[in-house]
């Protein structure tokens, strides 16, 4: 019998050739197609990023998705995720499947689901497909060339879909102007192609198709961004630096000074500039890890804001069924009013260039704006690689109020919505074992990078020190 094929935060992955075979994906790929024909769901947009084999995969989905009479509108070439999201919109279809395993390491590929609103399909959808998964791949599949003649398959140009979208929503000549004073690493990534349309002026790092990323994840957080951090501080004309993940849903920046602007910097300038500067109202939606500062400025603003589990699906699911501004987890996932209910790592930098080109501000004076409101912070997460059993031990001592008991931190309270965080007198500290990888994540916020480094070392400490 077949492993069990189970969802994460973010999709179902797996190790290429390892786990994710062809015949798993058939597997996975016939569960959607069931619970699409229970639901009458008759159509699906299918695409895959720059990863090894994605064309592969795809085709297999697409197979097992022609033999159930579903309409394939298949993609040409790699694309984005949030591309694949907006072409399930565009094209009134019921259901989206993304080959891809995000930011995970080269190793990985994946498959995630997108709903008709244009974003991460539900948990309890999910839960739904992964009990129809069969244990064995099915036997009989649709021919794709037949499908072409037949109707039922279509080649779709989602990139042309997506660069039409943009253009009807930003000011492509303004951004243009500025764009020789970025820097974009496209890490190997499907985000490459379409900012070398959007802005030829660019400095493009690593914008070729390698599949294996070079060895490195394509994750944009400091550690993997090295090139891109030096580009900026060795001087030039450089304004800032931004960098999306593998599958381009994800964001990374810099400002002029080559120094990392995280997520939780880049939710308080978008933020601001919807509602300060664009006059926009709406709920702010954040997960568990996000800083306490969004909260601050959101009632600044008189604005709702509302914490969710970790994971944009439990965003989505809250800007399909309310008037949310501006929604975002701390991994580099964010999404805004008057786009798809989808995280989409493009969009987003181009919204803070925008941001830039309209009030004539670096990113580093826009951020000094945010901490004239909010107060300076730090933050920093570090992932450590545990056996199971230490990791599982860390989560029972979480959850039984054991994981400091000689008192050497100063916690003040503790929330475990999703993971376990510990507020101290200024910041905070939180444990949380990730979704998709043999990893224990600990995050950290402090008054600034000294502080935060000293809070994640303590904490390392205590981990190291609970008996197994």
């Amino acid at each position: 019998m077949n492993e069990s094929i189970r969802f994460g935060t973010d999709g179902w992955r797996a190790i290429i050739a390892r786990d994710f075979t062809v015949d798993n994906v058939l597997r996975v790929s016939e569960g959607t197609a069931l619970w699409m024909r229970e639901h009458g769901l008759t159509s699906v947009v299918i695409g895959h990023d720059c990863r090894f084999g994605g064309p592969m995969f795809a085709e297999a989905a697409a197979r097992v998705m022609i033999t159930h009479g579903i309409r394939v509108f298949l993609a040409n070439g790699f694309v984005s995720t949030p591309m694949v999201s907006l072409g399930v919109v565009q094209w009134q279809a019921g259901m989206g499947i993304v080959i891809t395993a995000s930011h995970n390491p080269p190793e990985y590929n994946g498959f995630k689901l997108k709903s008709a609103f244009g974003g991460p399909t539900l948990p309890a959808d999910i839960s739904a497909v992964e009990r129809l998964v069969p244990d064995a791949p099915p036997t009989s599949l649709g021919d794709l060339e037949d499908a072409r003649q037949r109707g039922l398959l279509s080649d779709v140009d989602l990139e042309e879909v997506y660069y039409r979208h943009v253009a009807s929503h930003f000011d492509l000549p303004l951004l243009r102007s500025w764009g020789s004073r970025l820097v974009y690493d496209a890490m190997y990534g499907a985000g490459q192609r379409i900012m070398q349309r959007l802005i030829p002026e660019i400095h493009m790092l690593h914008g070729e198709h390698n599949p294996g990323f070079h060895g490195q994840a394509p994750e944009p957080i400091h550690r993997n961004l090295s090139l891109l951090s030096t580009t900026l501080a060795n001087g030039g004309n450089f304004m800032a630096g931004l960098a999306n993940d593998g599958d381009a849903d994800r964001i990374g920046m810099y400002d002029s000074r080559g120094r990392f602007v995280d997520s939780h910097h880049l939710l308080l300038l978008l933020l601001m500039y919807l509602h300060e500067y664009k006059g926009l109202r709406g709920k702010v939606v954040v997960t568990f890890s996000v800083t306490d500062k969004m909260a601050q400025l959101a009632r600044q603003y008189g604005l709702d804001i509302e914490v969710t589990p970790i994971g944009f699906k439990y965003i989505a699911g809250i800007m399909t069924s309310e008037d949310v501004l501006v929604g975002g987890e701390e991994s580099g996932g964010l999404a805004v009013k008057g786009h798809i209910p989808e995280r989409d790592g493009v969009w987003m930098g181009l919204l803070i260039l925008e941001f830039m080109a309209k009030t004539g501000k670096s990113l580093e004076e826009l951020v000094e704006m945010v901490y004239a409101k909010v107060g300076r912070f730090a933050f920093d997460r570090w992932d450590l690689h545990l056996t199971e059993e230490r990791k599982q031990a860390v989560i029972k001592a979480c959850r039984e109020d054991r994981l400091d008991p000689k008192g050497r931190m100063p916690f003040q309270r503790k929330e475990d919505l999703d993971g376990f965080k510990y507020y101290l007198p200024e910041g905070w500290l939180m444990f949380r074992p990730s979704g998709t990888e043999p990893v224990l994540r600990i995050y950290a916020q402090g008054r600034d990078e000294a502080d935060v480094n000293k809070i994640l070392g303590q904490a390392k400490e205590l981990v190291e020190a609970l008996p197994v």
